[in-house]
């Protein structure tokens, strides 16, 4: 019995060796990344929240991006040509093939951008557009209604990245789960709510990948993506919890970034419901915030105070608005000849996120202090967004990032009326005066009249604070010392094609 006990131990361990020399040999270990949600759907037209563009930002490549200093630089689009205020010619790299074996051409870029126009989350990116021209295989003319000031920053969009006019159209499976795209990852596997695998594009333009297989997985508290990371359950994790950062800073295995991003994190209020739709209200809410204990407690003073919708990193940033500092009185005052001086019942919706938690958890005790009783309500990241875009909520906390780097991306989907719910509006405000300065600059080519009225806008919203933003984050990802080539990007859209291993 001992014999044959020690045999099978011996042959289990040659079994278990022969594959560790296999794995070693193939060289196919896969890089594992770990962050807050699943991806919502893989059709880049259908969803643009961060955790989604994450995934298929490796899936797909648009006509032009934006490098790590937010320079236009070209991606499917070699050139380009702006021909005049409306209109502006783009030339297609030769010989670039879908995942499907399809040869990219001008009519997938013109079928692409035609289906934008339908979609009411990325529609608002191209809304200046009146034609796409086909003027040969490679070559796609764009004619916008008048000038539009950020077309090319649109266009860098992930939600503008180009489809298969096939593949979507002929896919007798579900395009969301089955995407074909350029770029240097195809999609091999996807687990919903679990974790996607991605397999390296052999015919990517630029060159196959190093890394042969990646697998994003979803871990929504913070903590536990900080535990993968130390037990080597993970490559890489994105946005660590304030609260692990020191212990991954002291880990010598491990490797921290960290930058100041272009985004921001804000308590919205839904202005089509009571009591929000007073703006006394809503000031009186602004007054009760205090920013700093956020700051300390949650940030761990890795994040500073918000005084606009956008941050200071975007053209167009107006450092004079009105500043809300904290002042209960005031906020008590502004309640009581608004017709509330005994408070409210309201409630705050979060996503399963551990920051978001401890936000409301801190804003829900200083309400308290001016009457208002708001309960903390915890939704699925896809319920979440599918539910605030509906306009089911009272408050809700969330984020934007301007991934564009223009002020239009900032402020125009967040608070122009055409974009109530999906595309951003998720305060459903509406401002002609906003409306109209928005559409303004949309359209103008003239770089300072353009800021003057981003300007104006912003002092607006601040007088009006349909959403009160709290403060402008820095983004955070955590590596294993052995993973080289990875680099943050300002957009908080990471690139994994040039990530390796160290030998």
């Amino acid at each position: 019995m001992i014999k044959k006990l020690v045999i099978l131990i011996v042959g289990l361990f040659t079994i278990l060796s022969c594959g560790k020399k296999e794995e070693e040999v193939k060289g196919n270990k896969p890089l594992i990344v770990a962050q807050g949600a699943d991806a919502r759907t893989l059709d880049p037209q259908k969803a643009i929240d961060t955790p989604t563009v994450r995934v298929y930002n490796q899936i797909y490549d648009g006509l032009v991006k934006k490098d790590n200093d937010m320079n236009i630089v070209p991606g499917l689009a070699g050139s380009w040509n702006k021909v005049d205020e409306r209109r502006t010619i783009f030339n297609l790299r030769k010989g670039v093939k879908f995942h499907n074996g399809e040869t990219l051409t001008a009519k997938d870029v013109k079928f692409t951008l035609d289906r934008m126009k339908n979609q009411p989350t990325v529609s608002f990116l191209i809304s200046e557009i009146e034609l796409i021209n086909v003027i040969d295989d490679y070559t796609v003319e764009i004619v916008t209604k008048n000038g539009f000031g950020p077309l090319l920053s649109h266009l860098s969009h992930p939600g503008a990245v180009i489809l298969n006019e096939k593949a979507v159209t002929n896919s007798s499976e579900r395009y969301d789960q089955n995407p074909v795209g350029t770029g240097p990852y195809i999609l091999d596997k996807w687990l919903a709510g679990d974790r996607i695998f991605l397999k390296a594009n052999p015919e990517y333009y630029l060159g196959k990948s190093a890394i042969e297989n990646i697998v994003i997985k979803a871990i929504p508290e913070g903590t536990n993506r900080t535990i993968a990371l130390e037990t080597g359950e993970a490559d890489i994790v994105y946005d660590v919890d304030p609260v692990d950062i020191d212990k991954i800073k002291s880990n010598n295995d491990l490797k921290f970034l960290y930058e100041q991003s272009l985004g921001n994190s804000y308590l919205g209020l839904n202005t089509q419901h009571k009591p929000f739709d007073d703006v006394r209200v809503r000031q009186a809410i602004a007054y009760a915030i205090n920013v700093d204990d956020i700051i300390e407690v949650v940030y761990k003073n890795t994040a500073i105070p918000g005084s606009s919708p956008i941050s200071p990193k975007i053209p167009g940033y107006n450092k004079d608005v009105k500043n809300y500092e904290y002042n209960v009185e005031k906020a008590k005052k502004l309640l009581a000849e608004a017709g509330y001086p005994n408070g409210f019942k309201t409630s705050i919706w979060i996503n399963d996120n551990t920051s978001r938690k401890d936000i409301a958890t801190i804003l829900q005790d200083q309400f308290k202090t001016i009457g208002i009783d708001a309960a903390i309500e915890t939704l699925e990241w896809g319920a979440y967004i599918d539910r605030t875009a509906a306009g089911e909520h009272d408050m809700y906390i969330l984020g934007w990032v301007t991934v564009t780097g223009d002020p239009d991306y900032g402020l125009y989907p967040v608070f122009h009326t055409s974009a109530h719910g999906r595309a951003g509006n998720r305060s459903f405000y509406s401002n002609a005066t906003v409306d109209r300065l928005l559409d303004e600059a949309r359209i103008s080519t003239d770089q300072e009249k353009r800021m003057d009225n981003y300007r104006e806008i912003q002092r607006i919203i601040q007088e009006e604070i349909p959403s009160i933003t709290m403060v402008y984050n820095n983004q955070n990802v955590a590596t294993q010392k052995y993973v080289e080539n990875f680099v943050l990007h300002p957009t908080g859209y990471f690139n994994l094609y040039n990530v390796n291993f160290s030998k």
